[in-house]
Formats: C-alpha cells, sequence, structure tokens
C-alpha cells in the first residue's frame, strides 16, 4: 500500500515559487469595541494580521474564527468575509471606509468606541494569475496561522511586524519595498500554512500522496512532454485507473484538465512577458500543431493567443482589498 509522505520541498517551490505580486493596496486600521466590517469577494488574494489585540473572522457557512495578537488569516482567492470585534453584530460595508482601493498606495482608518482596541494589517494582494500554479484553485478559502505557526517560519513573524509598524509614507523607492516584503510574506504565510494543515484536507493529501504528488511534480515542471494518463499513470507508479481516481479526489479535476491547465497558464505568460512566436510558444507548451495550441487557447482563456497579447496590458488593472 503506497502511504503518504512529507510535501516534496521541490513540489512544494514549483507551486509557490512562481507566485508574484503586481501590486499591493495596504491598510492599518486599529478599532475599538463594537465594530464590524463586511467586505465582498475581490479578485486579488487578502491577508489580515493582528498585531494588537484580537478580532474575530467569518465566512458565509463557517464557525466564526478568533484572531489573536500575531496571528494571521489569509485568504488566497479574496472571499467576501466580515471582521469584527465579535461575531454576528452590525458592520459596515468596506467600500464606505475605503473607496477606491488602488494597487500601490496605502491607508490608516480609525473606528472608535469605547471597547477594548484591536490594531490589523490589512493587505488586497493582486498576484500574476498567469503564473499561479493551477492547483492554488485547490487552497481553502482561508487559511489561519497561530502564534506557533508563525514562530515556526521566524522571518515571516518579522515581515508582518515591520510592515504592521509603518511603510506608509512617501519615501523614494517606497512602493517597490513594500511589494517585495508583502510578496515574501504572502509566500512565507502560504508554506507554513500548507505545513499546518489538518490531514484530512485534500490538497495536502494531494501533495502528500507518492503517486498524484509525484504526477502534480510532473506536470508543473516538465508539461512539455507528450502526457496521456497512462504515462502519467505510469510515472506515478499507479494503474491507470487508480490513478485517475485518486488524481480526481484529490485535485478536484481529471488529469488532463489539470494538464492542460498548466499548459496554457505557461501559454499566457509567455505571451504577457515575451515576443516569441506563437508557433515556439505552441511548442514549449506540449502542441506540436499551432493550429491545435490556437483552438485550445481559444477555448480555455476566450481570446486568441494574439488578442490576449494585445490585452496584457489591460488585465494589469484592479482594485486592492482591505
Amino acid at each position: 500500500m503506497l502511504k503518504d509522505r512529507p510535501v516534496d520541498g521541490d513540489l512544494l517551490s514549483e507551486l509557490l515559487g512562481p507566485l508574484r505580486l503586481r501590486g499591493v493596496f495596504r491598510s492599518r486600521w486599529t478599532a475599538r469595541a463594537p465594530w464590524g466590517v463586511t467586505g465582498e469577494r475581490e479578485d486579488c488574494a487578502l491577508l489580515h494580521y493582528v498585531s494588537e489585540g484580537a478580532c474575530t473572522v467569518e465566512l458565509p457557512e463557517a464557525e466564526p474564527v478568533l484572531l489573536g495578537t500575531g496571528e494571521l488569516a489569509v485568504f488566497p482567492h479574496g472571499a467576501g468575509h466580515r471582521l469584527g470585534d465579535a461575531p454576528g453584530g452590525p458592520a459596515v460595508p468596506l467600500d464606505g471606509l475605503l473607496p477606491g482601493r488602488e494597487p500601490g498606495l496605502a491607508r490608516r482608518v480609525s473606528i472608535d468606541g469605547p471597547g477594548p482596541l484591536t490594531a490589523v494589517l490589512c493587505g488586497g494582494l493582486h498576484y500574476d494569475a498567469a503564473a499561479a500554479a493551477p492547483l492554488y484553485r485547490a487552497l481553502p478559502q482561508m487559511l489561519v496561522l497561530d502564534r506557533a505557526a508563525i514562530a515556526g517560519e521566524p522571518l515571516l513573524g518579522d515581515m508582518l511586524d515591520r510592515l504592521a509598524g509603518g511603510w506608509d509614507g512617501g519615501e523614494p523607492g517606497l512602493e517597490i519595498v513594500a511589494l517585495r516584503a508583502f510578496e515574501l510574506a504572502f509566500v512565507l504565510a502560504l508554506r507554513a500554512a500548507l505545513a499546518n494543515l489538518s490531514e484530512g484536507e485534500p490538497i495536502l493529501r494531494a501533495l502528500r500522496h507518492p503517486a498524484v504528488g509525484a504526477a502534480l511534480l510532473a506536470v508543473q515542471t516538465r508539461f512539455a512532454e507528450p502526457w496521456t494518463v497512462e504515462s502519467l499513470a505510469e510515472e506515478s507508479g499507479l494503474s491507470r485507473s487508480a490513478f485517475a481516481a485518486a488524481f480526481r479526489e484529490l485535485v478536484g479535476e481529471a488529469p488532463m484538465r489539470h494538464l492542460t491547465a498548466r499548459r496554457m497558464q505557461e501559454a499566457a505568460r509567455l505571451l504577457a512577458e515575451s515576443t516569441l512566436p506563437h508557433s515556439r510558444i505552441a511548442r514549449r507548451v506540449g502542441y506540436q500543431s499551432t493550429v491545435g495550441f490556437h483552438l485550445a487557447f481559444k477555448q480555455w482563456h476566450g481570446l486568441t493567443p494574439g488578442e490576449y497579447r494585445k490585452n496584457a496590458d489591460v488585465r494589469a488593472g484592479g482594485k486592492g482589498f482591505w
């Protein structure tokens, strides 16, 4: 019987390494109870780091989560949620407190009240979706790191404390420094969160499963090879049927669809960041036929490769969160 193994370091690096932030809206909040703020889902990752006091986080149809001093909540997919001093209380819309949250800006928010003080660092982290590994979609809606988990990543704790303590002035070069600091904190937080997930989480089971993990590493790093379900199963050391069933259960989609996602991700990155002709990009992502590549790309992204390349600059815009 195959046994779970620790997460392969190379696979974890492949999954998290390509994440690149292209803009951060950051804010520092001081709020005295009673208070509550609610925000809708947005197209960026989010983080809340409590530097003083405590607060609760509520997702729809989930139990409230208490964040204490020195604890962090990460929302990889920008899930809408409520933040407040206690669960279930009144809440004001985020847009009313922080309208026009453009990447690159920094704001302070103060909410007065008679109760205890809470201070929170918040960030709306716009990452390059074309560079994120397809398995990123399988991350939970919220990842929580307690003080023990953050202590296991000393650089993460130090970075969060520094970000919570300042960096919203107008000094030259400050924006790029803050961007890279949030980028590092984001990747470190995801790495620590994956290491501390419960054993039942599908993404952790996928990463630790010896057969599925081997296939994920092959897809992530060798996507240009002429893979089939049979050859991926052979790479993984399972029969075709057993491999396909395990992969679908743990990853949430069929092996060949996951492979197509990885190929289309890399194709989009090359179209946006290079001047390579479409024929060379097709071969780099595993297509021998340029026509076949065009058809697959259009079906996946809703645009032809040429249209995607022309619109690359337009897609770089967007708002931050919190």
